[in-house]
């Protein structure tokens, strides 16, 4: 172990719509902490875009604080969750294993040990920064208690709509439907095994209902495709807007259930025997199917990520996770 100091750089949202890279130094190693060079990290793109136009509201800066959080909200903060990379100091059983950790974006940085998650064999790191995205999506199926047979619609085909839709479609017997009003979605569906759906053409009276399209029409259209007693599970988060619902359209006639899920909390039916940790593994493990490559839309290096994220948070349409590249990724791939 060293105890010297190390430059890094981190990316900063300086103000609502403007981020910047800035030079850091870190503190000599401490016992117990692992030094973690990124090779990837990925940007997601809901929460990050709030965050990066200043839409969190005053009321949740502290519920969404991420766990390596640097500044405050609206801004300046250092904010992220997808960070893969390799341990370059610490403790001798874990130097140069390759990790997941709920970091933001930074090309060198240090943790507790407790805090990595490591990659399992056959796991490409560069697929695995969808591994927060799977953790989140693995949760809202706890939550949903989705049945054998079950119809299933998914509202919104982002990087979590479609892992849920995937996870679902894994269920003997279940007929799933990925709904989104991007027609590009489709070849996603397809790679994915499930049916893709316009919204205006989606099957009526499902079973169970996903909404995850962050969008206050999908809210509306979710609760439209529910059946009678049918649960909605709702993902979105929709930072400081108001969400109207027309709730005299059949909500109370046909007994809906509309029930929130967020990764923060184990899902109540699981919480007894399973942790965070034990929830990770579970996602990580899941990942190393190859076909969910589909779910990385775009790659850039890790200077051009301020761009990135103004481009992201200004026009998301059709992309779905950009995965960003360090210095040292190709090695690893």
């Amino acid at each position: 172990m060293t105890s010297e100091s190390h430059e890094t750089t981190a990316f900063w949202v300086t103000a609502p719509g403007h981020g910047e890279l800035r030079e850091e130094r870190l503190a000599p190693l401490a016992v117990g902490d692992v030094r973690i060079r990124t090779l990837f990290t990925g940007v997601s793109r809901g929460t990050e875009g709030l965050v990066f136009r200043g839409e969190v509201p005053e009321t949740e800066y502290e519920r969404m604080r991420a766990p390596f959080q640097d500044g405050q909200f609206p801004a300046p903060v250092k904010y992220g969750y997808c960070n893969v990379g390799r341990v370059v100091a610490g403790p001798d059983d874990w130097v140069d294993s390759l990790v997941f950790c709920l970091y933001p974006h930074q090309a060198l940085y240090q943790v507790p040990v407790d805090w990595v998650h490591p990659l399992p064999d056959g796991l490409a790191p560069g697929r695995a920064v969808l591994a927060a995205n799977m953790e989140t999506a693995i949760n809202a199926l706890w939550d949903s208690a989705v049945r054998v047979g079950d119809r299933v619609a998914v509202v919104g085909g982002g990087v979590l709509g479609s892992l849920c839709a995937w996870l679902a479609g894994q269920i003997p017997g279940t007929e799933v439907e990925l709904i989104d009003i991007d027609p590009r979605r489709a070849g996603i569906a397809a790679a994915l095994g499930v049916a893709y759906r316009d919204p205006a053409q989606a099957s009526p009276d499902a079973d169970l209902v996903i909404h995850a399209s962050g969008s206050p029409a999908g809210l509306e259209r979710a609760l439209e495709l529910a059946g009678f007693e049918a649960r909605v599970i709702e993902l979105s988060w929709f930072g400081n807007r108001t969400v109207p619902l027309a709730l005299g359209r059949g909500f109370h006639q046909r007994r809906l259930r509309l029930i929130s899920s967020q990764v923060g909390s184990v899902a109540d039916a699981q919480r007894a025997r399973w942790d965070h940790r034990r929830r990770m593994a579970l996602a990580l493990a899941l990942l190393r199917d190859p076909l969910l490559d589909c779910l990385i839309s775009a790659e850039s290096p890790f200077a051009e990520l301020p761009e990135v994220q103004a481009r992201l948070a200004l026009d998301p349409r059709g992309a779905l996770m950009h995965r960003i590249r360090y210095p040292l990724a190709e090695a690893a791939r």
